[in-house]
């Protein structure tokens, strides 16, 4: 399994660039764009049996997270809304804040799609993605000689 990050900065871009970039766009535009959104982490681990995708999300419930399977495509994706309300004598205060994010992953083809599970426990969402029997690795084994 591949994990390719994107940059949208380039190494290329000089901070004058970069500075005159910003400034001519309209901040609103950035608002909601991946370049303010930070991902969560992962870690892909690989056992002889099965993959497992371990991501640190805190502060989620279970209930939080879509997880998605299209056409070998895995889609972990979170929406949340909060809202805070703070009244006092004169005023009334009302913070929203909305947490969104999405990772995808292009599953091997060795991966059992039907036997896909998923648990939510401490802060870490943790995928285990068994392999089908024909890619699970097979011990060695002594052939004798007649």
């Amino acid at each position: 399994m591949a994990i390719i990050r994107y940059n949208p900065f380039s190494v290329s871009e000089t901070f004058d660039q970069l500075l005159d970039s910003f400034f001519e766009k309209n901040l609103s535009n950035f608002v909601g764009s991946d370049q303010f959104v930070s991902q969560p982490s992962v870690n892909i681990v690989e056992g002889p049996d099965k993959f497992r995708i371990e991501m640190a999300a805190p502060g989620y419930d279970k209930n939080d997270f879509h997880i998605e399977l299209d056409n070998d495509v895995l889609t972990i994706s979170v929406q949340k809304q909060e809202e805070q309300v703070d009244e006092n004598e004169n005023f009334v205060r009302r913070e929203f804040n909305y947490t969104s994010f999405q990772r995808s992953f292009q599953l091997p083809e060795t991966v059992n799609a039907d036997q896909i599970s998923a648990n939510y426990e401490n802060g870490v969402l943790v995928i285990e993605l068994p392999k089908k029997e024909e890619a699970k690795e097979k011990p060695a084994r002594k052939i004798d000689v007649k």
